[in-house]
């Protein structure tokens, strides 16, 4: 019998433990299973959680930013400008409000300066004065670079803080309208000095000139330049003739080759802003198409060619024909 019960209980032993330790094994299994279930749950939860709180930019935004050319270069490429439809849109309601009040601009006036900015934006555009409009001009440039220029400097601050982001520079303009005949007059007669066409207005010493701007003003070349300032309303206000002036010769002094800088006056119908500019940009350059009773459009040269020129003008000034530019 004690030859049997040892090799028994062996056999016993080793029947009786085998499921025990199949139960132990299995449940380990189930709260592995269970704990990597868990965790894959929480990790999914955690995914979901943040891309629905930090989308992932569009695919075009994504591919910009992998195609942004470094500062440097993008100081010389233009963005792109505002779709043709927010383009039209923003015209014909500035248009509209234009025709029904005596303190906006003309709408036929505003959708002839958003045809030019239409051809050239984005571009380098230069306004003198503020005013109503203020917002529609840096609108239409979208992507461009828009400065304005003005004599009020409170205004100027009023205005930089409803509309951050804009760039305008106050101007003291030391001539009135009254003085227009003498000053026209001394112009004319130092064309070949110091009321040159084609200097650096920096330095200039013609009553004319305005050269107290922001020295890097001077360096931009301008595509579009509007001359809606300073008031010249009465005989003891500023008059443009210093804007009108100061706009010939920044369009003639540009450098680049073939250049050519759409300049629009405002209020052409006054004696002033139609005397000074058939002097200084030229009924040669005016463009008749694009012009209206109270706006004036000229298309400048600058250029090599304009710095071999020493008058303003082909002929006598006003004796020129309007012609039409064709687009650059």
């Amino acid at each position: 019998m004690k030859g049997l019960s040892g090799p028994k209980l062996l056999v016993v032993g080793g029947a009786g433990g085998s499921p025990a330790m199949s139960v132990l094994a299995s449940r380990r299994r189930m709260w592995a299973l269970l704990f990597l279930s868990g965790f894959a749950f929480v990790s999914l939860g955690t995914i979901l959680c943040a891309s629905r709180d930090h989308p992932s930019p569009p695919l075009s935004t994504a591919r910009m930013a992998t195609t942004t050319p470094p500062l440097a270069a993008a100081a010389t490429t233009a963005a792109p400008g505002l779709p043709g439809y927010v383009f039209d849109a923003l015209v014909q309601y500035a248009a509209a409000a234009g025709n029904g009040t005596a303190a906006s601009m003309p709408g036929g006036d505003v959708r002839a300066i958003a045809a030019v900015l239409r051809r050239r934006a984005p571009c380098n555009l230069l306004v003198f004065g503020l005013g109503g409009e203020t917002p529609l001009w840096r609108a239409l440039n979208h992507g461009g670079r828009t400065v304005f220029l003005d004599e009020n400097q409170y205004y100027v601050s009023h205005l930089e803080g409803r509309h951050p982001g804009l760039e305008a520079y106050d101007v003291v303009y030391t001539t009135t309208v009254r003085e227009f005949p003498g000053l026209l007059d001394a112009a004319r007669a130092a064309a070949a000095a110091e009321c040159r066409p084609v200097q650096n207005l920096l330095y200039s010493d013609c009553r004319l000139a305005i050269n107290d701007l922001p020295n890097h003003l001077y360096d931009v070349p301008w595509d579009v330049i509007l001359v809606d300032g300073p008031r010249g309303y009465t005989a003891a206000s500023p008059g443009r003739m210093a804007a009108i002036f100061t706009a010939g010769v920044m369009a003639r002094t540009r450098a680049e080759e073939a250049a050519e800088t759409d300049v629009l006056v405002h209020d052409y119908e006054r004696e002033v802003e139609r005397a000074c500019s058939r002097e200084f940009l030229c009924e040669e350059n005016r463009v008749a198409e694009t012009s209206t009773r109270s706006l004036a459009h000229f298309v400048v040269p600058g250029g090599r060619s304009a710095a071999r020129r020493e008058t303003f003008c082909g002929g006598a000034a006003g004796a020129g024909k309007a012609t039409t530019t064709a687009s650059p």
